[in-house]
């Protein structure tokens, strides 16, 4: 199961004082469920970049109170740096990483701008995907004329912030103004070539990156600058949407690089714009030998990139995301230059909590001793959910094993989708062994709570029937993900590779076991729900999947012994 995560990277004017720094940091982590991810002061320009990750609501939060003590902090009546600044939160972008759309991201950052100028009492703007106009996605045209212009801009109807727009004050004065937005996550990454020269990776650059070069006459290098009516340069656009790129040598590694920002790694993603790249140095004679990504990405970022050099080769991409990063790495050359590893350049990987003991990360052997031991879970419903896990795998073994066969070269990327979405079932199972036992702790966790007084009691009663009914559906979800592996089994069963049809057949018994396993489940906790309603209607809902469950084994087992 996908985890919801958004980033935040709020920009505060203070770069100097790390006492203050310190401040607005533990008001960001007093939030529980965010991770800090990195503080970046700056002396000359009076800055600190703070990036920190979490579940959207958290995020949210988290942003407020930052924003809320960097302004008791920070004066900007006194306020001096090298870099354009508004506000003591000078910027503050919330930015998608998994489970989250940019346009949900827009939403928050819209409540949250609402909420400081509400609350906090400091004018906010909104930018980028956040913007209520078209011209003010751009942070340059919110910003503009920085914190000095805001005595002219405020009160203004068409230069004044988005909310808490009023007449210049003492407040405005002190605070300055916030601007919150949300944007597409940015990936900065370098290229690496087999060349010295900085003026042919500028020239790969200016190829690529949107803004392109300067056109000049004649089409030659050396030609005057071709411009406009106006006076400005005619440019030739580059072939990449939403990347800026430059060239440079790095004295460091002896080899010019192609330093590159993606700003829309939804247009442009990170395997495509490698291959862009690729493509015109090629052209000119140069090679990219490797590719280093600086700062963290988002794990879809490697996982997509994996899937794409996969199909390329015209292999199955139903195979287990380790794999899929791995791919990605060796396509790239991601460690070339130095050791890539995942867990520290993978933000979903970075804010894992290593403490959690998981059951499927138990070897075979550990989850069938930690089922035999004294402890209650996991139980039933954790290992009809596992037999599940296991018949998806079996299914996206067939799939994959077909897909890789000569025979089949003509149709692998039909056998490819089989896999992945054998492969997505598998994961959503193997997610569903540690929820039943989570659902299982919750019920014990409500035998701890206090029943002393008769609010005690009601508190006590009103956690146990919500916490029975998450035991109930839980393994009513096992019961309708497994189901869905049906059709997977019967098209290998089929359509498969003739060989692996008992492998089929086994994974068909698997699935068959997990329904009706997980049923005793729905049955048994639905019988301590006191909406009988309710649980009425659950025990209908899992008697109709364990029905048409017991029809797709019995139709797909002829098949099996039809073809043994």
């Amino acid at each position: 199961m996908e985890k919801r995560i958004i980033e935040c990277v709020p920009n505060f004017s203070e770069g100097r004082d790390k006492a203050k720094i310190k401040e607005i940091t533990d008001a960001i982590t007093s939030v529980k469920g965010i991770s800090l991810l990195d503080v970046d002061p700056g002396e000359a320009t009076n800055r600190t970049v703070v990036t920190f990750v979490g579940e959207p609501e958290a995020v949210v939060e988290a942003a407020f109170r930052g924003i809320r003590r960097a302004s008791e902090l920070i004066d900007m009546r006194t306020h001096h740096g090298a870099h354009p600044r508004m506000g003591a939160t000078d910027v503050c972008p919330l930015i998608p990483v998994s489970g989250v759309t940019l346009e949900e991201c827009a939403e928050l950052s819209r409540a949250l701008a609402k909420r400081v100028a509400d609350e906090l009492n400091i004018p906010t703007y909104c930018y980028e995907a956040a913007a209520f106009t078209p011209e003010r996605k751009n942070l340059a045209v919110c910003r503009e004329g920085e914190y000095e212009a805001l005595s002219r801009k405020m009160g203004d109807d068409k230069k004044g912030p988005d909310f808490g727009n009023r007449p210049f004050d003492e407040g405005v004065a002190r605070t300055g103004a916030t601007t919150i937005g949300a944007r597409d996550f940015l990936i900065a990454v370098n290229y690496n070539l087999n060349t010295t020269s900085t003026r042919r990776a500028n020239a790969i650059a200016f190829d690529v990156r949107e803004k392109g070069r300067p056109m000049r006459e004649g089409g030659k290098v050396t030609g005057k600058p071709v411009k406009d009516e106006n006076g400005n340069p005619v440019m030739i656009p580059g072939t990449l949407k939403g990347t800026k790129a430059i060239g440079w040598y790095i004295d460091e590694y002896g080899i010019a690089q192609v330093s590159m920002n993606i700003t829309d790694i939804a247009t442009v993603p990170l395997h495509l714009a490698f291959d862009e790249v690729c493509k015109k140095a090629d052209a000119r004679g140069v090679r990219v030998t490797g590719t280093e990504i600086v700062g963290l990405v988002p794990k879809r970022t490697l996982t997509e990139a994996g899937k794409y050099f996969l199909k390329k080769q015209h292999r199955s991409v139903g195979v287990p995301e380790e794999e899929l990063i791995r791919i990605a790495v060796k396509s790239m050359g991601l460690d070339e230059l130095k050791p890539f590893d995942p867990s520290e350049k993978v933000i979903e990987y970075m804010i894992e909590d290593k403490s959690a003991k998981k059951l499927i990360d138990l070897t075979a052997r550990g989850l069938a001793e930690e089922t035999a031991s004294e402890s209650p879970a996991p139980g039933g419903g954790s290992i009809s959910a596992y037999m599940g896990a296991l018949a998806a795998a079996l299914g996206t073994m067939v799939a994959n094993l077909t897909a890789h066969k000569a025979a089949y070269d003509e149709v692998w990327e039909k056998y490819s989708d089989y896999a992945e979405e054998g492969q997505n079932l598998m994961e959503q199972l193997l997610h569903l062994v540690d929820e039943d036992t989570a659902a299982f702790n919750r019920i014990m966790d409500v035998f701890a709570m206090p029943k002393k007084t008769d609010a005690d009691k009601a508190a006590r009663k009103e956690a146990m029937e919500a916490a029975t009914l998450y035991a109930t559906e839980v393994p009513l979800r096992t019961m309708e993900t497994a189901y869905k592996v049906f059709p997977l089994l019967r098209a290998m069963v089929e359509e498969g590779n003739p060989a692996s049809v008992t492998d089929a057949g086994v994974g068909t018994l698997a699935a068959r076991a997990a329904v009706r396993g997980a049923f005793l489940n729905v049955k048994i906790n639905a019988a301590g729900l006191t909406d009988r309603a309710k649980a009425e209607q659950l025990i209908a809902r899992g008697a109709e999947i364990e029905a048409s469950a017991a029809s797709e084994e019995a139709e797909i087992l002829a098949k099996v012994n039809d073809k043994i």
